[in-house]
């Protein structure tokens, strides 16, 4: 942002106001646990999913003065009258740089409980040109570099909350997650809704949200589609949809994988005092 100022200190202190009422804070992420509950929300087509049940646990803690952590699992149990139940399990840790340079993340994924299907691990980080370099150790040793301005995803939440704020109702960025085989940068689509005002919609809101003074937050319906980088077909690979609070705590979720999509209760959220970085 670029700011003209008149050379007279008259000029200067006519426009402080304005200004005062248009910058806002650093967005301040909270660190929280949060569980939802996943149950079918659509089934259809190839994989002739009828039912679906499983939950999210995760852990978000830090700030940007010492870095992000996250700590999520998801296990999904889908069930089939032609294959029978398939449990999926997905387990993540990342380390992020309060600046959004570097990351850390590992992920494990397993299948009918006991069978590793997957293991990832590695390191990215942005060099101040704007490339993205990733050196992965697992599932094998490999190195790659992408151009182009590319975020990761705390910084990608970070972004969606600051144009919420702006009254923006897009944003369209370039997303490395470490995820699938940590091989692959997605395009990102996120329409963002009209914004809903703090106390408002209250009967909609989980018992976990009102009892933590959520509700005193603004937050935004959000919908973030992935999808291939540089395809041509701009059919998303999986799209997320929830409510996102201000401080970054989201709530609704709707996990679509086309096939199927699954919804996701919030059940139980404990918030965590912020620490006082930057204060």
């Amino acid at each position: 942002m670029r700011l003209f100022v008149a050379a007279s200190g008259l000029s200067i202190a006519l426009m402080m106001p304005a200004l005062a009422e248009t910058v806002k804070a650093p967005v301040q992420l909270a660190p929280h646990r949060a569980v939802y509950d996943l149950s079918l929300l659509r089934a259809g087509g190839s994989n002739g999913v009828e039912s679906a049940r499983g939950r999210i646990a995760m852990e978000f803690g830090g700030d940007a003065c010492d870095g992000y952590t996250l700590k999520y699992r998801q296990v999904t149990i889908l069930n089939s009258s032609e294959s029978g139940p398939n449990t999926m399990d997905v387990q993540t840790a990342t380390y992020e740089t309060g600046d959004g340079r570097s990351m850390h993340f590992k992920s494990t994924s397993f299948r009918q409980g006991m069978i590793k299907d997957s293991e990832v691990d590695g390191d990215a980080k942005i060099s101040p040109e704007g490339r993205l370099n990733v050196d992965l150790k697992q599932p094998k040793k490999a190195a790659f570099e992408s151009t182009g301005e590319t975020v990761f995803p705390t910084e990608h939440l970070k972004r969606l909350i600051e144009a919420g704020r702006r009254g923006d109702t897009t944003l369209s960025v370039r997303v490395y997650d470490g995820s699938n085989k940590g091989d692959k940068v997605y395009d990102t689509l996120g329409l963002i809704g009209r914004k809903i005002e703090p106390g408002a919609a209250l009967a909609s809101l989980e018992e976990a949200v009102r009892k933590d003074d959520l509700a005193s937050l603004a937050r935004w319906p959000v919908t973030i589609s992935y999808f291939e980088e540089g395809k041509g077909d701009r059919t998303p690979v999986y799209t997320i949809s929830f409510e996102l609070f201000e401080n970054g705590i989201s709530r609704d979720l709707k996990l679509d994988y086309g096939d199927f999509a699954l919804k996701g209760e919030l059940k139980s959220l404990g918030i965590q005092k912020p620490s006082d970085c930057g204060r």
